[in-house]
């Protein structure tokens, strides 16, 4: 059993910067959206390469305002993989869209142009009468989906292509960071603390797009508009109203704002990205070789050549019947020896509210199988070298081998 502190399988790292930086925009007179915001938009898309960044309250807010910004509405549908949080899809609900999930790769949890050209089959056959706007493909643990074929197909069909990035920070593929919109509209963030960096909760909208920016601003604010350029008339009839202080509702928006001082934290937390990523890549790397001499039922699929990833998630996969232990036993077990681990996702598809909303209901046995055999053992920049290895140890014993 592990003598060390208990292992979760992921939590947030914090130093004297990260307090210091909150503590500066807490005797600053911004608590809520001041100077700290801008900056931490401004520093953000210089990091992931996009020309905007859209800070907001959390990941489900940043996806709900792209397809708000968008304008999906109720007779549009989107194709989402099955294996991802419920948000990715509720998102598109938010909105009174309809769904259709797409199967994924059993092994890695992602949609492939296969599964998604599948799903758009059956948009095209069986739904006609509804347009095709988008699809939201996941960066799962942070291994990027291909998105070339993908992308060029919604460009034909004139739809949208919004990343869930939230497990993809860092990320590099083909050479291009993720976040960058190479191939999308928009790339979202999450920045929860089990996510590569944290701002507490916090979530952005990386874009290249600079109406799409506006729009977005202007949703996570109750959808105000504060540009007298931009004004259409309150009604008045004259302009006694026209001082600084005039402001047009010109949608319905929300409070979607992220304060400065989780600003002030995003900000110091970016500047250690570089350390948070190298740490990522070294701690599965120590994994891969732990398991390689393990000879354990358990599989990870490395990633794939041209590209980079920093995973979020060291999402393994294992036999439960061999070992005739169920998961439940073996996390059970884990835990009682140390380790923390969790289960990343139930499949939405499975879900009760999706059973009854979402089109085109049938087996998605790439998901069902991911889903049956995932387990999301720790990874986070604190952990040790010696961790991953005296992980592999204690789940080896605990299988019984």
């Amino acid at each position: 059993m592990l003598s060390q502190p208990f292992l979760a399988y992921g939590r947030q790292s914090i130093d004297q910067t990260d307090i210091d930086h909150v503590i500066e925009a807490l005797k600053s007179d911004f608590l809520t959206t001041g100077p700290w915001v801008e900056r931490f938009e401004r520093e953000l898309a210089a990091y992931v390469g996009a020309k905007e960044a859209v800070v907001v309250a959390n990941g489900t807010a940043a996806l709900h305002l792209a397809m708000l910004a968008l304008g999906v509405g109720p007779s549009d549908v989107i194709i989402v993989p099955s294996i991802t949080f419920v948000a990715s899809a509720n998102c598109a609900a938010f909105c009174g869209a309809k769904v259709v999930f797409a199967d994924v790769d059993p092994q890695t949890g992602l949609m492939t142009d296969e599964t998604f050209e599948d799903a758009l089959k059956i948009v095209q056959r069986d739904y006609s009468e509804l347009r095709f706007a988008g699809v939201v493909p996941v960066h799962y643990a942070g291994r990027p989906v291909a998105l070339d074929q993908i992308a060029g197909r919604c460009a034909e069909l004139d739809a949208f292509v919004v990343e869930d990035a939230c497990h993809a920070l860092g990320t590099v593929d083909k050479g291009v960071m993720t976040g960058a919109c190479q191939y999308s509209d928009m790339a979202v963030f999450s920045f929860h603390p089990v996510k590569t960096l944290t701002t507490g909760e916090g979530g952005a909208i990386m874009t290249n797009d600079s109406e799409l920016a506006r729009k977005l601003r202007s949703l996570r604010s109750h959808g105000l508009e504060r540009d007298p350029t931009r004004f259409t008339g309150l009604g008045f009839g004259d302009d006694r109203d026209s001082g600084g202080w005039v402001y047009e509702m010109q949608a319905l928006g929300y409070n979607y704002r992220l304060p400065d001082l989780n600003c002030a934290l995003g900000v110091s937390q970016l500047s250690k990205m570089p350390h948070f990523a190298a740490r990522r890549r070294r701690l599965v790397e120590l994994y891969q070789a732990a398991l390689a001499s393990a000879r354990l039922p358990v599989s990870w699929a490395p990633p794939m050549p041209d590209s980079d990833p920093v995973f979020h998630l060291m999402a393994v996969q294992i036999d439960y019947q061999s070992l005739g232990k169920t998961r439940t036993e073996i996390m059970f077990e884990l835990k009682a020896g140390g380790v923390g681990t969790q289960v990343h996702y139930i499949p939405v598809h499975r879900q009760p509210y999706w059973q009854q909303h979402a089109l085109a209901q049938r087996n998605l046995p790439g998901a069902d199988t991911y889903y049956s055999q995932t387990l999301s053992l720790p990874l986070y920049p604190d952990m040790t070298d010696n961790d991953p290895a005296a992980v592999i140890a204690i789940l080896k014993e605990v299988c019984g081998l």
